[in-house]
This record gives structure tokens, sequence and C-alpha cells, in this order.
């Protein structure tokens, strides 16, 4: 059995990220995603509309993905590989020759898909207006309506 991990935060899941979700399970037979927590995420200065359970449940809910597990560190990867007997990390683009990931040859293969393009979760913020910050990160953003008829 050839198994396949990919991490990331899966923000605001989008087309981008099922194309990536399939493609990495095309190439094995078993997918685990490493999904940022939330704890992580404020380590690398990044906010989450979702929090990490809600994200981990959509996730789950994918019939390419297997096994979600925490991402809680940057230090965590080589340890994931060899926990979870891993045979290839698969990865986006946008980190081809990051030593974040380059670490890991020793290990395992490292596998870098293009991005789908015309697609990302900052696109879809800017588009929709969401601040980078909000207090309640599950809240339903209001809508200008309800902004101008709020009592």
């Amino acid at each position: 059995m050839r198994r396949i991990l990919t991490y990331g935060t899966f923000d605001l899941l989008h087309y981008g990220h099922i194309r990536l979700l399939k493609r990495a399970k095309q190439l094995g037979d078993y997918l685990v995603v490493a999904l940022s927590t939330d704890e992580f995420n404020a380590i690398k200065n990044k906010k989450a509309y979702h929090n990490y359970e809600t994200r981990k449940k959509m996730l789950e809910a994918i019939r390419y993905v297997d096994l979600v597990i925490p991402e809680e560190n940057w230090e965590q990867k080589v340890n994931d590989v060899k926990k979870y007997f891993i045979d290839a990390v698969v990865m986006g683009s946008d980190w081809k020759d990051s030593e974040k990931f380059e670490i890991l040859r020793p290990y395992c293969d490292v596998i870098y898909l293009e991005r789908t393009e015309g697609v990302s979760t900052t696109k879809i913020k800017q588009d929709l207006g969401l601040q980078a910050t909000r207090k309640n990160v599950n809240q339903i953003p209001e809508t200008k309506f309800e902004r101008e008829h709020r009592k």
C-alpha cells in the first residue's frame, strides 16, 4: 500500500483544494492530511476563517481523504512520515524547493503539484471582502441588508 501525506490549512475549502487532494490520492492508496491547528496558524501569523474542528470535519467528508491528523509545528514532518509509514509527501508547487519539505527526501518522495490557476483562499477572502481577523471565526458575515437594518 502506497501512503501519501499532504499538509495545509484548507481554509474556505475550494476547488483548488479538492483538485490537490484528488491528485494526491491518485499517487497512492491512502491519503493522510496534516491539518494546521489554530495554534500553529497563530505561530505562522495566519488566521483561518473556520476553526480546526470545522476544517477537520470538512476534510473528513471528502472521499479522497483517509485520515486527518493535526499539524502542530514545522518540526513534526519527519516524525509524521515515520509514524504513518509515508511513501510520498505531496504539496502545491508554491512550496517547491522549500527546506521545510526538502528535508524529507531521505525518508520519502517529495512531489510538488501545480496549483489550480485562478483560485486561492486569499483571493476568495479578498473577493468577499472578509477581514483578516475576526472576533468569531465561525460567525457568518453580516450582510449589507443586516447592517443597514440593525437595531
